[in-house]
């Protein structure tokens, strides 16, 4: 999962890329990256961390140019180091090419053996290089063609930025597994993973990008569009209502914190907790859902669970060492509240476990007399092969224990999820047309040959 952010035909397009991609840290914290196109000039800054950490004011004013494309990185498909920080630049014979990308190629292993068979060579371990390597080898002429041809044969998820010399694209698989949005500011063409990106340079929403489509905008504007065939059904990743996207987006035609409040108003209807106090959320992707919860029970919402903002989101951290060590300094539970209460604590999602293991001692320890859990997704059975970090069955915790185990390790008192049908009965535009795999165990499309490999590489 990752935030990408692309402007063309404005002369301060670096600097409104800077600001984009703040509202998209939320989508990769490991890495971030800008790149700006000025005629047969093209600038990159790539570095380790976050988008307030590494670009300086010094740094930025050497991305001159009217288009650029921003990336923040969270990895799902090759190591975390600077050789995988995006967006890529590369030079070929045909001049430049600057990719963003977000998403997960299943069948990337299979063909970067075949693009090395051929005399490629890699520069990182990132999946992403399989369409850049791909798009230089593509023999058409227009560039929107250039990319439909590269992107031929490429199975799994992917939204994409790419610049062809001055022309800018932006692309979605025929699946429409992630979000890609369009606006328009001054007559300048703006893409970005969220409209919460479009919002914050002042850029007003015009629509997605369709699955399948490939957009090209030129230097004066004019605008192209390709459209490969879509998939039969669509199968856009729930996940991004239920956690991944900002409240204040809208994605795949719907909004967010909408979405999740109707989760909240069905996992109270699905699974009450009579005889409790009050109920909070696990904040802040949870905030919406708990809203929802205690608008449907009639119970209280109280703010029983506090969150320390300077630290990042612990599930994108690439390891469980830092998972574990963000969690101890993330949470801090008000003991004024919760002492001697039953309460509610819900949640929107249970990967591993450990993180809410520690939150349910936390407010143990705080004074609460009972803990009832309430997540608003279902038990996350599956990996997901499309841009979330859960490549191991073994690490996810419903994938090995049912809903009464999982109680007893993570120390609640009771346990609900939502169910999978309420799920995609709440959500905008639902219940068809959705991925759900990581929950039913139906995967679209083939599984990669080799995802941990690959992570790992």
């Amino acid at each position: 999962m990752c935030g990408i952010f692309g402007i063309s035909g404005h002369p301060s397009a670096a600097a409104l890329t800077h600001l984009g991609l703040y509202s998209l840290q939320h989508r990769g914290q490991e890495s971030a990256g800008i790149v700006a196109v000025d005629g047969e000039q093209v600038r990159a800054i790539r570095a380790m961390g976050l988008v307030s950490d590494k670009f300086s004011a010094e740094a930025m004013a050497t991305l001159i140019g009217t288009v650029a494309i921003g990336h923040t990185r969270y990895s799902t498909a090759g190591s975390s180091t600077i050789d995988n920080a995006q967006p890529k630049l590369v030079h070929f014979r045909g001049g430049h090419i600057v990719l963003a990308h977000n998403g997960n190629l299943t069948n990337a292993a299979e063909l970067k053996d075949s693009l090395e068979a051929e005399g490629s060579i890699f520069s990182s371990s990132a999946d992403s290089e399989v369409i850049v390597h791909r798009l230089a080898k593509a023999r058409t002429a227009a560039p929107e063609a250039q990319l439909a041809e590269a992107l031929e044969g490429i199975e799994g998820a992917y939204s994409l930025l790419v610049a062809i010399g001055e022309t800018l694209l932006a692309a979605r698989d025929p699946y429409g597994w992630r979000p890609l949005a369009m606006g328009r500011l001054n007559g300048a063409t703006v893409f970005a993973s969220e409209t919460c990106a479009l919002d914050i340079v002042g850029a007003v929403a015009v629509r997605e990008v369709a699955p399948g489509e490939i957009v090209a905008v030129e230097p004066d504007g004019t605008t192209r569009t390709l459209q490969r065939p879509p998939a039969p059904v669509l199968h856009r990743c729930v996940f991004e209502h239920v956690y991944f996207a900002r409240p204040d987006s809208r994605v795949f035609g719907g909004s967010v914190d909408r979405a999740r409040r109707a989760l909240g108003r069905r996992l109270a209807r699905e699974h009450p907790a009579p005889g409790a106090d009050f109920v909070f959320s696990v904040p802040d992707s949870s905030n919406s859902a708990a809203l929802g919860f205690a608008e449907a029970s009639g119970l209280p919402l109280e703010l029983a669970l506090i969150r320390n903002h300077y630290v990042g989101r612990t599930f994108i951290q690439p390891t469980q060492q830092g998972r574990d060590e963000k969690v101890k300094v993330k949470y801090n539970a008000v003991r004024e509240i919760l002492e001697g209460k039953s309460v509610v604590m819900v949640d929107d999602s249970i990967v591993r476990g450990t993180t809410t293991r520690g939150l349910v001692s936390l407010i143990r320890a705080a004074g609460a007399r009972e803990v009832h859990m309430r997540v608003s997704s279902p038990p996350i059975t599956g990996p997901c092969y499309y841009g979330i970090d859960t490549p191991d069955r073994a690490q996810l915790i419903a994938a090995q224990h049912d809903v009464s185990e999982i109680a007893r390790l993570i120390g609640v008192d009771t346990l609900g999820y939502i169910s999978l049908d309420g799920m995609l009965q709440s959500v905008p535009n639902g219940p068809d047309g959705f991925c759900h795999a990581c929950f039913s165990g139906s995967y679209p499309t083939r599984p990669p040959a080799a995802p941990v490999q690959l992570r790992r590489s």
